[in-house]
């Protein structure tokens, strides 16, 4: 049991829906409706706010994708063969082949609908984001970041969120963020970057503030968390990345420790 009004801020990437088969059976993104996906992440974000400090904040990262037209997998990629999948869900009630799922915002708003203050959308811009081979349509190489609180006034440094300005030294923190992904560990490979982390933990914590991730993934928000001076803790379902993220950090973080249920 976490303990309440404890972490200071909340930095996330929950899996993307029917994006990826993690081989757990109570993971989140194999669910048959992304109905019912949305309610599983607004349950998990209401038990995670209870822990938050009344100031305390969440960022959450999540990609969105498109309606399958019924196909039961997505074929390999010669150049990118992690993009294969062998478990796609069918096209929802509602929406048809080729739909765009939209489904970052369906969950900002569910958010925003049980209680969180809806506060920034950012736009994740990735200028080294994989290559699509569509026709018909723009490729996607962005993602959302949304900023929410759990109250009306909240902990927001913006003088150690500034970003470097073109005319000024440092400007105001904006709501489209460059930053190119970069692959961290070979087991996953859906890891959004240390950089895009910390930019959300300087802009909500303080040097030894705590931070919590409850798809701490192979720990990018930790790695972000610890190069700062902040404390942190992760949860996850696969015990692969959680003794990948631990062998990586052993030597950087001394006397870490970790368990599995």
């Amino acid at each position: 049991m976490l303990p309440r009004n404890f972490f200071q801020t909340i930095v996330t990437s929950p899996p993307y829906w029917g994006f990826r088969d993690y081989g757990d059976p109570g993971q989140i993104g194999a669910e048959l409706t992304p109905e019912n996906y949305i309610e599983r992440l607004v349950d998990v974000f209401a038990k995670a706010r209870q822990t938050l400090r009344p100031d305390g904040t969440l960022w959450v990262n999540l990609g969105d994708g498109y309606t399958s037209g019924n196909r039961k997998y997505r074929t390999p990629d010669n150049r990118y063969p992690t993009r294969a999948s062998h478990t796609r869900p069918r096209t929802p009630t509602g929406l048809k082949p080729k739909d765009l799922l939209g489904l970052p915002w369906r969950l900002a708003l569910a958010l925003q609908d049980d209680g969180w203050y809806l506060r920034a959308d950012v736009v994740w811009d990735k200028p080294n984001a994989l290559p699509e081979s569509v026709k018909d349509r723009p490729s996607r190489t962005h993602e959302y970041v949304f900023l929410l609180s759990r109250a009306e006034r909240y902990k927001y440094n913006s003088m150690a969120a500034r970003q470097s300005g073109s005319r000024v030294a440092t400007r105001n923190l904006r709501s489209v963020w460059t930053i190119p992904t970069r692959p961290i560990d070979a087991t996953h490979h859906a890891t959004f970057p240390v950089d895009l982390a910390s930019r959300c933990i300087l802009a909500s914590t303080d040097v030894n503030d705590f931070v919590l991730d409850p798809f701490f993934g192979i720990g990018t928000t930790g790695s972000a968390a610890h190069a700062h001076t902040r404390k942190f803790l992760g949860i996850e379902l696969n015990p692969k990345y959680v003794a990948s993220f631990a062998a990586r950090v052993r030597d950087a973080i001394p006397g870490i420790q970790y368990s599995t249920l």
